[in-house]
């Protein structure tokens, strides 16, 4: 499902919670407004709409605003003590986020002392490519194709994958998502090792 694709009230509540958590690890890294949207390539003006729950964020403006915090997508989405609650009465609220070319849904968020792992359920459209900057160092993605033909990982070596095959990556490199000629279905995994 498409973030746009859910009712307005379930769309404003998402953008709210990701709004006070995008202000939360802004606050704990020490970042002004401002040093925060310079990082991350984008306007303050955008930044502040975004924290105020004012604007809906896009898979681009997280990915830019959690790679210049050096933390996973999921951070943004999940606050971990959201995922505790979830996890022990069994009701996961997946949060979902849609970009110009790929839609994302965190399916889940497991934290362990090695790394953060996170399932997405992703859709990739055709007529544009998804560029990704490099995540931190040692992040590798994993990625199990459903329906469709991808053309996914590092920008230097993208592999074709096709309905039932898989592909991983390094993913602290420039690497690529590209739907090759009609919609992809597919389960994305990324871990992401600590500091």
């Amino acid at each position: 499902m498409r973030a746009t694709d859910q009712p307005a009230s379930a769309s404003a509540d998402l953008s709210a919670r990701i709004g006070l958590r995008l202000r939360e690890l802004r606050t704990a890294r020490g970042l002004s407004l401002s040093e925060l949207a310079r990082r991350a390539g984008l306007g303050k003006a955008t930044l502040s709409g975004l924290e105020a729950g004012t604007r809906n964020p896009t898979l681009e403006t997280l990915y830019a605003l959690t790679t210049a915090l050096g933390l996973p997508l999921s951070a943004a989405l999940q606050a971990p003590e959201q995922a505790a609650r979830e996890a022990a009465t069994g009701r996961a609220l997946n949060a979902g986020v849609s970009g110009r070319v790929l839609d994302a849904v965190l399916l889940e968020r497991f934290e362990d002392a090695a790394a953060v792992s996170e399932t997405y359920r992703i859709r990739i459209r055709p007529g544009g490519v998804r560029r990704s900057a490099p995540h931190p160092p040692g992040t590798v993605e994993h990625l199990v194709v459903l329906t469709g033909t991808a053309l996914v990982g590092t920008e230097a070596s993208p592999a074709t994958v096709g309905p039932g095959g898989h592909h991983s990556w390094a993913a602290d490199v420039p690497h690529r998502y590209e739907a090759v000629a009609q919609e992809v279905e597919a389960v994305l995994v990324v871990r992401h090792p600590h500091g």
